[in-house]
């Protein structure tokens, strides 16, 4: 078992201090006395504690793609994350052949289970069930009509799906989703569904939207669309706060409305913790320069964004307190997959996450291993 002691445990929406918490793959105790003998002691040094962070939206990262369709891409994405102070993630998908789509569905069910890293809680599939007018940077060339036939092999290893609720055959599609396969989470994103569609696409199944703001269409006084949406319902919604998918004034509006209805997510792709360059998504080039990640036409294309830099983002420039911002990575996401992680309680799943005032990963622990720690910890 291992004991970390002075910490700044992030608890019930609070800030915790003079309490250890106690844990083997799950956390057994949180407590001012618990008995230090024969146990290891992980000192925090008076820094924070939290559940482990959940990415909801990832293509890749250390040069690595989910659609490599590879045990060795899934293994170094799933390493890499660790320095984010990510403990598990949805593997996400793309538009792209359906051949390709069953390779890295037949991959992550074969292989998720295998990663040392971060854990791969399934699948995430972003497309092919999209509006072509609202593609950004997914391939039109494979957008099809959404198809119980393309996931049913993999049923459960898919835990979230990213749709346009307009295009043909969708309604019956989430109808049928979500009544046969409640487990899967239904979102409304690369669509340009208009406000009352949108609305009643809530009423199918649709429980959240992806990317708020981006791959949509804008919001007017006139026509809401789908953020009016969004904005008028209690469903979740997840934005990237990487400054540069979103100005900072949405940021703090889209915080402002959903408030614990809001998730953070990365959308990071294969460049995600490399240096610049070019590099590639869905089979298209990517060019990668400080924080953004463009087509050659300019499109943004994923994101470069590191978790723990997104919780910085958004209680520096954007709205959120500390605890709120720990809420979007952890407790929020857990809730909408149904799992036991996301927050320091017995019984739960022992992911933790040891991190500065400036959100710099200090040790990533998952199931009561520590996975990563920096340099000088």
């Amino acid at each position: 078992m291992i004991c970390i002691v002075n910490a700044k445990l992030i608890i019930d929406g609070r800030i915790i201090e003079g309490k250890d918490i106690l844990f083997d793959e799950q956390i057994i105790e949180i407590s001012d006395d618990i008995d230090h003998n024969s146990v290891e002691i992980i000192d925090a040094k008076g820094h924070y504690v939290s559940a482990g962070f959940i990415d909801l939206h990832i293509h890749g990262s250390g040069g690595a793609d989910v659609m490599d369709a590879t045990l060795e891409s899934l293994e170094t994405i799933s390493s890499v994350l660790l320095q984010t102070g990510t403990t598990s993630f949805l593997a996400t998908t793309m538009t792209m052949s359906h051949e390709d789509i069953d390779k890295a569905l037949q991959n992550i069910q074969k292989n998720a289970s295998k990663v040392k890293g971060a854990d791969i809680l399934g699948v995430h599939l972003e497309g092919p069930f999209i509006n072509a007018s609202k593609h950004g940077a997914q391939d039109k060339t494979y957008i099809q009509r959404p198809d119980l036939d393309l996931i049913e092999s993999y049923i459960d290893e898919v835990k979230m799906i990213t749709l346009a609720p307009e295009v043909e055959g969708a309604k019956a599609f989430i109808e049928t989703v979500s009544k046969k396969y409640p487990h899967i989470i239904l979102s409304v994103g690369h669509s340009d569904a208009g406000y009352d569609i949108c609305k009643e696409s809530f009423k199918w199944g649709i429980t959240h939207a992806t990317h708020l703001f981006n791959a949509m269409n804008a919001y007017h006084h006139r026509k809401p669309g789908i953020i009016g949406a969004v904005f008028d319902s209690d469903v979740t919604c997840d934005i990237i706060a990487d400054l540069v998918h979103t100005h900072p004034s949405a940021l703090r509006l889209v915080h402002q409305v959903k408030k614990d209805k809001l998730v953070l997510i990365t959308d990071a792709m294969r460049a995600g913790c490399m240096q610049c360059g070019e590099y590639d998504l869905g089979g298209r080039k990517v060019f990668v320069e400080g924080d953004r990640a463009v087509l050659t036409d300019g499109t943004l294309a994923g994101s470069v964004l590191k978790l723990n830099r997104a919780l910085k983002n958004m209680t520096t420039v954007g709205s959120m307190s500390l605890i709120e911002a720990v809420n979007a990575v952890t407790k929020i996401p857990a809730q909408m997959l149904h799992i036991k992680k996301g927050e320091l309680k017995v019984g739960f799943d022992a992911d933790i996450v040891i991190f500065d005032e400036d959100f710099s990963i200090i040790s990533t622990i998952i199931a009561g291993e520590r996975r990563y720690k920096c340099s000088d910890f």
